[in-house]
């Protein structure tokens, strides 16, 4: 493993656009079952509220780790990602469900990778930073 992780790569910037990439597809999924749980096509039977926060619930759960933007915290949101991609590919093959489906399964996708990215560039920036406050207090000793 190595002891730093080398000044030739940007670490900042590719963090800081795969947050704002994260928040957004955060925000969208939000906003598409929003949207089609209560408004386009609401479960005729059921009480749609409850429907709602049934699919909004995991992604709840993690509404501090956006906010505070914890890379830890992104690595594990993705893996209850894991499990809304299943029921996405289930929705996206169902000819009932097919356009929210497609839908669902883009912005879960995109939210994947891109806290995927932001964990792991984050982690690499912090790292740069570990080594430039070293250097720097050697070269003050």
């Amino acid at each position: 493993m190595k002891p730093y992780i080398p000044d030739d790569h940007d670490y900042k910037t590719k963090s800081h656009i795969s947050r704002i990439i994260c928040l957004s597809s955060y925000i969208g999924l939000m906003f598409w079952f929003t949207l089609w749980h209560l408004f386009l096509i609401p479960a005729p039977t059921a009480n749609p509220w409850v429907i709602w926060l049934l699919h909004l619930a995991p992604l709840l759960a993690f509404i501090h780790v956006i906010i505070t933007g914890n890379p830890r915290g992104h690595a594990w949101m993705c893996f209850v990602l894991l499990l809304l991609f299943i029921g996405a590919v289930l929705a996206a093959v169902n000819p009932n469900t097919r356009v929210y489906g497609i839908g669902y399964t883009l912005l879960v996708s995109t939210l994947f990778t891109s806290a995927m990215l932001y964990t792991r560039w984050k982690a690499r920036y912090n790292k740069q930073l570990a080594h430039w406050a070293k250097q720097k207090q050697a070269a003050q000793d």
